[in-house]
């Protein structure tokens, strides 16, 4: 068995606790228009590296002396569970070393692909792209349905996860969706905090160089105050620790 991998990052300080390995997965199903990495959405290209269980755990490993009691492994990407089956792989492999597991997920997948990886995750870092219906297939190009679902799922499995929420304005940033979201997320026991990520235009560049049409062109990213002022208020509504 093999894994379609766009990259990997040895020494990331911004995907989940302490110092990880981030891996980042080859394949997309969603079409998010402020995507960064928009090279991540074909199932491979001419740079996309295919390792074996054994190639990857090889690089993991390298980074066990910087991991300590926090840091760990990081799947993300594109989407790391349109590959589930390499993943949980590799993830059972970690978890047999003690490595701390996380995976990054916008959670429009099928269920059945969490599954075979929750038993070998100790964190996900869900992202939410809209809680309104409409506004994520214009967003996505998909339904939240599933993202919901799943996270649901993940609350009945006692996983922990981190909410990540770009505020894009004009598109998330809606005052009955950042009430929405709270309440949907109050709901759910297993969520540890809120972090709200600030739209912005580096991955632009890929679009273009892929000729593909940017469509939120003149949309400035949400200053800090604004972003604190979000924080405060979905904190309040949820009664989780949120962040900016």
């Amino acid at each position: 068995m093999v894994g379609r991998i766009h990259s990997i990052d040895t020494f990331s300080t911004l995907d989940g606790p302490g110092i990880r390995t981030v891996i980042f997965m080859q394949g997309c199903g969603l079409r998010c228009k402020y995507c960064q990495n928009p090279d991540t959405w074909a199932t491979r290209n001419d740079k996309t590296q295919e390792l074996s269980i054994l190639q990857l755990m090889q690089i993991i490993k390298r980074g066990i002396p910087y991991y300590g009691k926090q840091g760990g492994v990081t799947f993300s990407g594109g989407e790391p569970l349109l590959q589930a089956d390499f993943i949980s792989s590799v993830l059972q492999q970690c978890k047999h070393l003690n490595i701390h597991t996380a995976i990054d997920s916008s959670l429009y997948i099928d269920s059945s692909r969490l599954m075979k990886a929750i038993p070998f995750t100790d964190l996900v870092l869900a992202d939410i792209k809209s809680i309104d219906q409409e506004v994520s297939l214009k967003l996505t190009g998909k339904s939240n349905q599933l993202n919901r679902d799943n996270l649901q799922i993940l609350n009945d499995n006692h996983v922990k996860v981190w909410i990540r929420y770009v505020v894009l304005p004009g598109w998330t940033d809606r005052p009955t969706d950042i009430r929405d979201m709270a309440v949907f997320l109050r709901s759910l026991a297993n969520v540890e905090k809120i972090e709200l990520l600030s739209y912005h235009t580096l991955g632009k560049h890929k679009w273009n160089m892929l000729g593909l049409s940017y469509e939120l062109e003149g949309i400035k990213p949400p200053s800090p105050e604004y972003l604190k002022e979000l924080a405060e208020h979905i904190a309040s509504l949820s009664g989780k620790l949120a962040t900016f």
